[in-house]
């Protein structure tokens, strides 16, 4: 049993050095590339799930940050044109924040790019162990969020 715990504890490193490394370099080649940074590009990703937009509270949901987190994230998109933000009917409190046509097309743009270089960073792990890693991390993050869920 100890053997199998050490092991997990190292892959749980490995995880961990790989997901700061990748992080690492999808900020600098969004900075690089777009002039743009990897909390605005999670943020146009989780909008553009939604065409009908979300309400401020719904997107740090998404998100899972805080409300102070997004509101300037999305006061900087909408300076840009990629986002709307516009009042929900009887909630004088709330916005709802969509995505423009000019944000969309943005967004795709960068994703086109995101998707090359994660591609290129993966290139040396085989599709299958890529799809049995993926299954075996989706395991994982069940297991904890059914956990929280139990709570």
């Amino acid at each position: 049993m100890a053997k199998t715990s050490k092991d997990r504890l190292r892959l749980w490193l490995r995880v961990l050095k790989a997901t700061r490394a990748v992080e690492s370099e999808i900020r600098e080649n969004l900075r690089r590339d777009f002039s743009t940074t990897l909390p605005r590009f999670d943020v146009m990703a989780a909008l553009v799930q939604h065409e009908d937009g979300l309400k401020m509270s719904q997107l740090s949901g998404v998100l899972k940050v805080s409300n102070g987190n997004v509101t300037g994230i999305i006061e900087r998109l909408v300076e840009d044109g990629h986002v709307q933000r516009e009042p929900v009917p009887g909630d004088r409190r709330a916005s709802l924040v969509r995505m423009t046509e000019q944000g969309r097309a943005e967004f795709a743009r960068q994703a086109e790019a995101h998707e090359a270089w994660i591609d290129k960073m993966f290139a040396d792990v085989p599709p299958e162990a890529a799809q049995t890693m993926a299954e075996a991390l989706d395991a994982v993050a069940r297991r904890l969020e059914n956990k929280d869920e139990s709570r």
